[in-house]
């Protein structure tokens, strides 16, 4: 595959200026191997998890970098167990739960997961953090709040760090950390989001943000929108949707079943929804009976993080372990139209790679002929 340059993707020194983000280390390893840079998400990996974890990216990509996506979100309970909290929990939420479990006839689930055993505090946060900086990883994005405490420390390891924002503000609040680079998400991303669209964000945050290199993320799956994301100053594009159907994704703790997958297959870019009731926070995913039974009027307001996380995860566990059809859902962006078909990851970048590479000839031909050629 012909190399897209960009100033920070030869800083990093892959050839292709597509980094993905994905809780499967097999998709993060083959990334690597196909030139881009693979993200490994550590939100779901208990701290004790993560060194082995990112042992073996190590041993599978060699010299290759790799990246890792820590969240750090403020306001987390100090002091509380998971116990603890779902034992304060709203009663009207409580029943509101149970109903959901009677319609769907769900039941109980026979296996723990992140979603029922873990609570999200800041010492959990910590413990992630502090593996971050006992490992070789290579980059580091915040994907949900930080501090610039954690951005020292990671800079003293060497760690080249960075975050993703959703908006101007969070960008103006991140300036003084001195971050080496930004993420700049639109609303049209998988997962939390915020709500300015990529196409305004991308161009806003590349001009506030001066030399600092910009990656642009948010409903990106085709090559044609990595070259209008470089067109706009970006200097590469993050992905994470894309990965959900690649064969490497279908092994793994993170494996997805065949359902889901059909799900990802026949989606739009309309069958997606952004709801709080997974997490608290807003979060894109592919439509269901979940997104429109948050959304049903009655519905209780969801609670904050990680309240909401300790009344829903059990259900969210029984779901995907007994494949109840309505209810199973993903996190999953506007661009999950270009989800098409399961092929690999090498298969898929070689497609954004070619797709790009006929982007950027295409615009420099239609600028090249005053806007009268085709």
């Amino acid at each position: 595959m012909t190399p897209i340059p960009t100033p920070f993707a030869e800083r990093l020194g892959i050839a292709q200026p597509i980094f993905g983000f994905s809780h499967s280390i097999d998709v993060t390893v083959a990334i690597c191997n196909a030139g881009g840079l693979g993200v490994y998400g550590i939100a779901h990996d208990p701290p004790e998890a993560i060194p082995a974890k990112l042992a073996e990216i190590r041993r599978r990509v060699g010299k290759r970098p790799f990246g890792c996506d820590i969240m750090m979100p403020m306001g987390m309970p100090e002091g509380e167990t998971l116990e603890s909290v779902r034992a304060d929990l709203p009663p009207e939420h409580v029943a509101f739960m149970e109903s959901i479990r009677d319609k769907y006839r769900i039941p109980a689930p026979t296996r723990k997961t992140f979603f029922n055993s873990i609570l999200r505090t800041p010492t959990y946060f910590e413990g992630q953090l502090e593996a971050l900086l006992a490992s070789d990883v290579d980059l580091v994005a915040f994907g949900i709040g930080l501090t610039a405490d954690a951005v020292e420390r990671l800079h003293a390891r060497g760690k080249i760090v960075g975050a993703l924002i959703g908006s101007p503000r969070h960008f103006e609040a991140f300036r003084p950390l001195g971050l080496d680079f930004i993420v700049a998400q639109g609303s049209e991303a998988g997962g939390h989001t915020g709500t300015i669209g990529t196409l305004v964000l991308v161009p806003e945050i590349v001009e506030m943000a001066d030399e600092m290199p910009v990656l642009a993320a948010g409903g990106i799956g085709h090559g044609s929108q990595i070259a209008g994301a470089i067109a706009m100053g970006a200097q590469g594009a993050w992905l994470g949707t894309s990965w959900l159907s690649t064969h490497e994704h279908a092994g793994g703790d993170h494996a997805i079943g065949e359902r889901l997958l059909e799900k990802l297959i026949e989606a739009g870019s309309g069958d997606t929804a952004v709801t709080r009731g997974s997490s608290g926070k807003p979060q894109r995913q592919i439509v269901s009976d979940w997104t429109a039974t948050w959304a049903a009027p009655g519905a209780p307001k969801p609670l904050k993080m990680p309240f909401q996380h300790a009344l829903v995860g059990d259900v969210l566990t029984a779901i995907d372990e007994f494949g109840i059809e309505p209810m199973i859902h993903s996190p999953a962006g506007q661009g999950v139209t270009w989800t098409r078909r399961r092929q690999s990851v090498a298969e898929l970048i070689e497609t954004l790679v070619r797709q790009t590479h006929d982007g950027l000839a295409r615009a420099a031909r239609y600028a090249g002929s005053g806007g009268h050629g085709r």
